[in-house]
Parts: structure tokens; sequence; C-alpha cells
């Protein structure tokens, strides 16, 4: 194993933290690009590999292919950012960077179809997930060691930028290539991939004090365990069961909740027994620490299932409300969810340099009140919405967000002590990963049990008006509400893939207004929206318990400092600190 040193910032130089900015934020962009991308791209994928994925027997593959990223990264940036601390930032995260190059490739190689092809890229996405997490859980450890505390608001919030901006870049991206040649949306990360691996190798150094201990392999085991079985709970409370239009009450579902609740329980007792834990709880004797992750939490819980809710909003009623067909709607959907990015790039640089000369405390707390308002106009929009009315309020959101992003992820950074940035990075994402799944299972379960209170007679009432059987359109109408949402949300045309062969024995008139712009979209529109007001007014709640727990940190004003001063603080001449001279060692 090569012998490499650990380096002070001031031996780098002053360039040095920008060359850690600008790899990181690649990692960050390529990785969140890659977890949206395949959101836009769902049907030509399935198509290309021959399978429907709204037959109840897919629907399993559908499900792990929107959320096994998510669920993959959320078990494991904990871990990974413990290794951080204990082997090296940089060579961790130089580590993610091959492992999701590398599963990008396997990706794009998919060369076969049907049930073998689905599990491949199931598989491997789980393997770019590992990558994906090792480059999360070390990101902001590395800037924060690159940073001087004053600039530190600024360096995570671009980073934030990347991060947010690349789930949204990702759908537009994906309504692009996708229709050429599905393969390309996987191939399109290879040459950034490539770059970013050697470019992190040659020029990331591990700057940070490093803590060295022995794993905590209970810890890590009982941890997975809990949460993979909360999380798959959640995945699979999705999909109907038996009579009932979710799994909630499937044994299956409960046994994984409870049975996953209880491991985790488990875990925390583990954690206050061992030496050197997974979870260093005493970190939640810091109030920044504490108050700033529940912020992050509850923020991740009000808006994790939104580009979810808006694209089936976007792609399932209003496009083909206004002239697009159900193939345009993937595409025009990112285009159209632009604003909510702008309002985002806008916002979060601003913010985190102004968290370095104010504090964090009211930004992040005002970007909460901001979201929230969002939220609230969201729901007194009609489902046939203008346009720039929807624009400005998705704007008006990414502004929000912004603001509160970066100075909520500075505070917390800014609160941990040197030798736990990793581990405490791995935890606020492990946070924010988990809420954005349980954000996502609680939307689609609202929408749902709107739909099923008044899609089936909605349904049944305009087949039959239509010449539709009154059999073949009560069986219809009864299909389980997950199947039209996920219709809408995969850009088909609903009702084409619900009645199927029985569209030929109806008059062709009768046929093409089923199957039209408007039928559809029109009986929607009403369950639809009171699926949204629940969904929009839990995110108002979490969103405003955010802001409160923003305004209960910390929030220390970070002085100016002069160059010099910077420089000598980082040398270790001003008495030492987060970037102190650390003594070389071989780690590799």
């Amino acid at each position: 194993m090569a012998e490499r040193r650990t380096y002070s910032i001031a031996e780098l130089g002053p360039r040095y933290k920008w060359i850690a900015l600008s790899n990181t934020t690649l990692g960050m962009l390529i990785a969140t690009i890659n977890s949206s991308i395949v959101l836009i791209a769902l049907p030509d994928i399935f198509k290309g590999i021959g399978i429907n994925p709204l037959e109840p027997s897919n629907t399993s593959y559908l499900l792990w292919m929107i959320m096994g990223f998510l669920v993959v990264t959320a078990v494991l940036v904990v871990a990974f950012g413990r290794l951080g601390d204990m082997y090296g930032r940089a060579r961790m995260y130089n580590l993610g960077f091959a492992v999701f190059t590398v599963s990008s490739i396997m990706l794009a190689i998919t060369w076969f179809g049907g049930d073998a092809a689905a599990l491949w890229l199931i598989g491997w996405r789980i393997v770019q997930g590992v990558g994906g997490a090792f480059l999360m859980a070390n990101s902001s450890a590395i800037l924060t060691d690159a940073f001087p505390a004053n600039q530190r608001g600024l360096a995570l919030g671009m980073n934030g930028v990347a991060a947010i901006a690349g789930s949204f870049l990702g759908l537009v991206v994906g309504g692009v290539l996708a229709p050429v040649n599905w393969n390309l949306i996987f191939l399109v990360s290879v040459p950034f991939g490539v770059i970013g691996t050697v470019w992190a190798y040659l020029k990331l150094h591990d700057t940070g004090v490093r803590q060295h201990a022995k794993m905590d392999w209970w810890g890590n085991i009982t941890f997975a365990v809990g949460l993979i079985a909360v999380l798959v709970g959640i995945t699979y409370g999705i999909q109907p069961y038996g009579t009932s239009q979710t799994g909630w009450g499937s044994p299956m579902v409960l046994s994984c909740l409870i049975g996953g609740v209880a491991v985790l329980i488990a875990f925390v007792v583990i954690e206050t027994k061992v030496p050197n834990p997974l979870f260093r709880l005493s970190l939640f004797r810091i109030r920044s620490f504490s108050w700033g992750n529940l912020a992050n939490l509850t923020a991740s819980l009000g808006r994790g299932g939104l580009q979810f809710v808006l694209i089936i909003w976007l792609q399932g009623i209003w496009l083909p409300q206004h002239g697009f067909t159900f193939e345009q709607t993937p595409l025009w959907a990112g285009i159209y969810m632009l604003p909510l990015t702008i309002g985002f790039l806008v916002a979060a640089p601003t913010s985190g340099i102004l968290s370095d000369r104010i504090g964090s405390r009211v930004l992040a707390s005002g970007g909460l009140v901001i979201t929230a308002v969002t939220f609230l106009l969201l729901t007194l929009l009609p489902v046939n919405f203008d346009y720039w009315a929807f624009a400005g309020i998705l704007l008006l959101n990414g502004i929000g967000m912004g603001m509160f992003s970066s100075p909520n992820r500075a505070e917390v950074m800014n609160s941990l002590p040197a030798d736990a940035r990793g581990s405490g990075a791995g935890m606020m994402t492990t946070f924010q990963n988990a809420a954005m799944v349980l954000s996502i299972g609680f939307f689609f379960s609202l929408i749902i049990a709107g739909l099923s209170d008044h899609l089936p007679i909605a349904m049944s009432q305009g087949l039959t008006a239509h010449g539709v059987a009154p059999d073949a359109a009560n069986q219809v109408a009864h299909l389980p509400a997950v199947a039209v949402l996920f219709a809408a949300f995969l850009g088909y045309n609903p009702i084409q893939q619900l009645l199927g062969g029985q569209l030929g024995s109806l008059p062709a008139d009768q046929a093409s207004f089923l199957t039209g712009r408007s039928f559809f979209p029109n009986l929607i529109s009403g369950p639809f929206q009171d699926g949204l007001a629940v969904a929009f007014g839990f995110a108002i709640v979490v969103c405003l318990i955010g802001a409160v727990a923003s305004l209960l940190t910390k929030d220390t004003k970070k002085p100016s400092e002069s160059v010099g001063e910077e420089l000598a603080a980082v040398a270790g001449e001003s008495g030492g600190g987060p970037s102190e001279l650390v003594s070389p060692r071989s780690d590799r």
C-alpha cells in the first residue's frame, strides 16, 4: 500500500480550497443528475428492455428503479463518513468517484432485455448508490477542512447548488437523451466520472484531523438492517395490498416498519455502550448540530416528495390539457420546472455568502417560512393553472429552499469538532435522504387516498358515457389508483394503458376522445387536488417546525479574517483549530 501524507492547508497553498470546491461540486453534480435522470427516462428504459412497468408483477422493478438509489445512500453515508474520519476523507471520496464511474459504465452497456435486464439495472443502480454515498458523505467534510470558517457558507452553498441543480438538470438531460437511446443517460456520466476520478486522485489531499479506531460492526449491522427494513416498508407501502389501495396494512410492510424501528432502538442502545460508535450520540449535545439536523430533517420531509408530485401534476394533467401529447410530457415537465432550479441557483450561494457575514439562523428560518408560504400558494392554485403564476411560485420555492440549505449546512458543519466532520456530515445526509424516502411514500399515499375516494365513480361514469360496457368500465375504474398515478408519472396515456384491447371494440370517435388530451386530465383533476391539499398541508406544518428549529441553533457569527490571518490560522500559528497541521502518516 503506497504511502500518502496528510497535509496542512498552508502546505497546499491558497488555491487548494478552490480545487477542493470544484472537484466536490462536480462529484455532487453527477451524483444528483444520476439520481433524477432515471425518473424521466423510465418509459424509454422499460420499453428498451421489453417490460411493461404497469403490470402488477413488474411494479417492484419500477419502485426499486425510483427508490433504490436513495435507500442505499441513506443507509451507507454514515458508515462512509466514519471511514473518512478514520482513514482519510479524500481517500474515501476518491473511491466513491471510481465506484460511481464503473457502475455508470456497467449500466450503459446493458445489452439484453426482460427480467434479467431489470435486475441488472437495479443491481448496478444500487452499486452506483454506494459510490454516491462515498461522495455525499465526504464532500462536505472535505470542504469544511479546506475552507476557513468565514468562507464555509459560500463553499457549502456552491456544493448545495450543484446537488439541487443536478436533480433538476437530470430531468431535462434524461428527457433529451432517452428518446434517442436510453443507454445514453448512463453513458453521459462516464467521461465526467473518469475526469473527476483522475482529478480527485491527483489533486485532493487529506487535510483534516483523523481519529483512528476500530469499526463499530454491531452498530453498522443494526443500523443498516433497521433502516433498510423501514425504508423497504415505506417503499412497499405505496403498492396495493388485497382490496386496499395501499400496502400499509400488509403484514410484510408492518413487519418491516415495526421490526426496523425495534432494530434501530437496539442500535441506539448499542451506540451508548461501544467505545467508538458509528453514531456519535454525544454530537447531539452540540446545540447547532441537534437543532440544525432537526430543521434539515423536517425540511426534507416537506420537500422530498415535491418533485414527484409536480411531475405527476404536469405530465398527467396540465401539459395534456395544453396541447402536449403524453409522450412529450416527460421532457417538457422538466423544462417547465426550471424556475425552481433557477430560484435555488440564485439563493443558495447568495445565502451562503450572507451566512458567513451575518450568521445562519434568520436566513435558514426565513427560507423555510418562505417555502411554507409557497406550499400554501400551491394548494390555492387551480389544477389547470396559469403557468406564470405556477412559475412564480416555483421560483419563490427555490429561493426559500436555497436560503435554508446553505446556511443550515454551514451551521451544522461549523459546529462539529474536526475529527467528527465525516461522520457528522454522514448523519446529516442520512436524515435528509431517509426523510426524502419517507416524504415520497407519504405524498404518494395521500394522493392515492384522494384518488381512491373519488376516481372510481367518476371513471366508471365517464367510460360508460363514451361507449365502454358497464362491466368493463367498472373493472377498469376499480384498478389500483397507483397504476393511474404511475402511468401519469411515466408519461404514458393512462386510459390507453388501462383499457388496452377494449379500445378496438369502441367507435373510432369515442376511442379517440377517451385516449385524447382532455378526458383523463379532466377526470383526475378533482381527486388529485384533494390529495394535493392534504400533502401540501403536511409540508407546511413540517417546514414551520423546521423554521422554529433553525431559530434555536447557536448561530455563532464568524469574524472576518485577512488573508494573512487565515494562512496563520490554518498553519496552526494562531492556536490551531479545525485545520491545524497534522503530522504525516501512511494511509494508503
